[in-house]
């Protein structure tokens, strides 16, 4: 047996036990140590406002169709995970490709909030942890990736000056990123503790989005031109609008965010309309067009977490706590109802 997370109904999450599954041919079972919360996508779900509770995706027409792709009890949501090797099939065991991690080694991957997965043998091939890598640092190789690709696709010169929307945890690793692109990152919030961490994560300027109007001011940060880019990571109408408006003339906005419900607060007809803005959508089911020949979702992930081991990016930083699995009803209470008091919630399996 072994712990899952469930999403019973929304805002009533329930911790149950689930039995070992078999191991199949061409698998490995994978014990879990860390589980890292997203607190974007995972709290869509949490709360009732992800658009498959209602509708579902239809991979053919890439369009969203009448029907539910998703309903409670909802179990297992989760994509940064690490844990340890302790069975892998005798068909997979006999191959000597040295890619396999083997019984014991530490590997990172998706499988949900549980304590136990039994994946694909190509589910973990080059997933072992790199020596010397922090395995909490590991459950941050899927959101790396998606800070990363935003980046990737706002096309930053160096010399650029690139507003980031949102200092959470991927707002505060796409500043980090930008920075390391050559960029000046000026980091944009509403509260005021993320706008001190980004500074530590590498903002030359932070700007407070309840008590200035950003806009004007990211205007007097750029000798009155604008940003040349700005991205936008928080899943906020009102702030993708704010990016908007804040871009120069035929400047570029990236939007990275995973938005809810009706564009509240979006108003395309003002500078959208007369700046000439370009709008590029990131969402890592794909990396920017142009790279598409280069860059694929490993390079993404095996990218990010050798930054991490080169120690330019600190994830572990952005750990506020690290939360028994039992405790995941506290953790995903907190991080809905009082978000400033955490960045990065990590769950931990005994």
């Amino acid at each position: 047996m072994s712990q899952i997370v469930q999403f019973t109904s929304p805002r009533h999450v329930d911790v149950i036990e689930q039995p070992s599954v078999e191991l199949k041919p061409g698998h490995i079972r994978v014990r879990t140590s860390f589980s890292g919360i997203s607190a974007g996508t995972e709290l869509t779900a949490y709360r009732g406002t992800n658009p498959y509770l209602n509708r579902t995706w239809d991979p053919a027409l890439r369009l969203f169709v009448e029907g539910t792709g998703l309903s409670y009890p909802i179990a297992g949501l989760g994509y940064s995970e690490v844990g340890e090797v302790v069975e892998v099939a005798p068909d997979v065991a006999a191959d000597d490709d040295p890619a396999i991690p083997a019984v014991g080694q530490q590997v990172w991957g998706i499988w949900g909030h549980r304590g136990e997965a039994v994946l694909p043998v190509d589910r973990l091939r080059g997933c072992a942890l790199p020596d010397g890598l922090d395995p909490v640092a590991a459950t941050f190789a899927r959101v790396g990736a998606v800070a990363l690709n935003a980046v990737l696709a706002a096309d930053i010169h160096l010399g650029e000056m690139v507003a980031v929307f949102g200092q959470g945890v991927l707002g505060l690793l796409t500043t980090r990123l930008v920075q390391l692109s050559g960029a000046t990152a000026l980091a944009v919030d509403t509260v005021p503790s993320r706008l001190d961490k980004a500074r530590e994560y590498g903002a030359a300027a932070t700007i407070n989005a309840v008590t200035e109007d950003v806009a004007r001011q990211l205007r007097q940060l750029t000798e009155g031109r604008g940003a040349d880019v700005a991205i936008e990571i928080s899943g906020s109408y009102r702030a993708l609008h704010d990016a908007i408006r804040s871009v120069t003339v035929d400047g570029r906005v990236v939007s990275s965010g995973f938005y809810q419900g009706d564009g509240v607060g979006l108003r395309l007809g003002d500078e959208f309309h007369h700046n000439r803005v370009r709008l590029v959508s990131s969402q890592i089911g794909g990396v920017p067009p142009a790279l598409a020949g280069r860059w694929d979702q490993a390079r993404l992930n095996h990218t990010f977490l050798q930054l991490a081991l080169d120690r330019k990016v600190d994830p572990v930083g952005l750990v506020t706590h690290v939360i028994p699995v039992e405790e995941a009803a506290e953790a995903f209470d907190m991080l809905d109802r009082r978000p400033e008091e955490a960045l990065q919630v990590v769950l931990k399996f005994s």
